[in-house]
């Protein structure tokens, strides 16, 4: 199985989740980091505090000696809950009482005031010298004045409400990158079922290259080709009851006459033929437009069909074959259905012949262009009016008809381009001069 391309949601996926691990992995990391700095050393607020503390040390020492020192100390136990000591430069204690072993052991782990706090989770031990002198107050760091006293804080805040915010973030972008187009998609196909076949997904969507915008692009299509579907059903049936409804009352009003057997017989063949043709293309120009058939193509030598169609022409018409001339190369071959190719010319043809000029021709030319050959058939008729050159493709279009059917029924030229197109060709119309040129342009064999 291939793998997705580089667009899809696959990617965006896994690429969502690595971004969200990495920012938990660098973020934690970051920010303990930048805790366990912040936190390496005392800050200046808590220096002054036990600058302060020495400075009551050293007045006590001063003025009341040794039981100045006991004093402090015992007050500063009351007050702070810690072990401290005064000592002389050579570690000899300014108190009362000598120092135990115990506290000579401990004398060996102090650190300067402004030196690093040590390993975390320890009670370290600071000195603060006297101001001139060698005696020192050796305390161990208040849990109060301790930088890292909130640093469990930090650790949960980093290890848990990160990665929870981080991923409360992912899952709102998830939203907005899955959850709101299948939503737009849902309405979407609610206005579809209530009759709104104009309904369509917002382009933000549509436009998006994963699959879900292959899948908004592929609901807008289907929507469109409903509506135009339903659309030209609609004027199809509207235009064939109003075709109908004049032979119908023609036949009446030949019925109410008192014509003879022949004549009424004669009128009633021809509006007959007429509805049968009329619903036969009718049929078929639906059949086209709806069920989109792929006829199957086969190498089509275009001059021969066109000598078919010309002598058939000439026999219906009267038309000389010299007035109906093929100027196509001798290697003319396209790539499509037979039928539906002998289809397309009639149709094109036997429209430039109704309206060319008295003596005119009716000219099929062509010339290659790389994987296509591109045909057109040109008459010396008066031509169209450049704003109805893409009107006369469309369904029961006739210009200057003097009554329904009797110039044709303006469907040849919409099943010619519903089978052009169902060949991988195009089909467009330009003013000749004079004259109407119709181009058709199909795969070569």
């Amino acid at each position: 199985m291939s793998l997705p391309d580089r667009h899809s949601l696959l990617w965006k996926l896994v690429a969502a989740l690595a971004l969200l691990c990495l920012l938990v992995v660098i973020l934690e990391e970051d920010l303990a980091e930048r805790v366990e700095n912040a936190t390496s050393r005392l800050p200046e607020e808590t220096q002054q505090v036990l600058k302060g503390y020495a400075a009551q040390a050293q007045r006590a020492w001063e003025q009341q000696g040794a039981a100045g020192v006991d004093a402090f100390l015992e007050q500063l136990q009351e007050h702070e809950q810690v072990w401290a000591v005064v000592v002389s430069a050579q570690r000899e204690s300014l108190a009362s009482q000598p120092l135990s072993e115990d506290k000579h052991t401990r004398l060996n782990f102090i650190r300067p005031i402004d030196g690093l706090i040590g390993r975390p989770g320890a009670r370290p031990s600071f000195y603060i010298p006297f101001e001139g002198s060698d005696a020192r107050l050796v305390m161990e760091l208040p849990l109060r004045l301790n930088p890292r006293q909130h640093n469990r804080l930090w650790e949960i805040l980093a290890q848990q409400v990160l990665p929870a915010s981080l991923a409360v973030l992912l899952g709102a972008l998830l939203y907005r990158m899955l959850i709101a187009p299948m939503a737009s998609l849902r309405r979407q196909a609610i206005a579809l079922g209530s009759g709104d076949l104009s309904a369509r997904i917002e382009p933000r969507i549509a436009e998006r290259r994963d699959e879900l915008g292959e899948l908004a692009r592929t609901v807008n299509h289907m929507a469109a080709r409903l509506e135009s579907t339903v659309d030209f059903q609609r004027r199809l049936l509207r235009a064939l009851s109003h075709e109908l409804r004049t032979p119908l009352s023609r036949l009446r009003v030949a019925g109410e006459r008192e014509l003879d057997i022949a004549t009424l017989r004669q009128r009633q063949e021809r509006e007959v033929l007429a509805m049968e043709r009329l619903i036969d293309d009718t049929l078929e120009l639906v059949w086209l437009d709806t069920e989109r058939p792929q006829l199957p193509t086969e190498p089509v030598e275009v001059a021969e069909l066109w000598n078919i169609l010309r002598e058939d022409c000439c026999f219906e018409t009267g038309w000389p074959v010299e007035r109906l001339p093929c100027e196509l190369p001798a290697d003319c071959r396209v790539s499509g259905n037979l039928n539906g190719l002998a289809q397309v010319l009639e149709n094109i043809l036997r429209n430039a012949v109704r309206h060319s000029a008295e003596h005119g021709i009716v000219r099929l030319s062509g010339q290659r262009e790389d994987a296509h050959w591109h045909l057109w058939i040109e008459d010396q008729g008066p031509g169209v009016a450049p704003e109805q050159l893409q009107q006369i493709f469309k369904p029961f279009t006739r210009l200057g008809a003097d009554r329904p059917g009797g110039d044709g029924f303006g469907l040849g030229l919409s099943i010619a381009q519903s089978v052009v197109h169902s060949q991988s060709g195009d089909i467009w119309a330009e003013n000749a001069d004079p004259g109407l040129r119709v181009h058709v342009r199909l795969p070569a064999a």
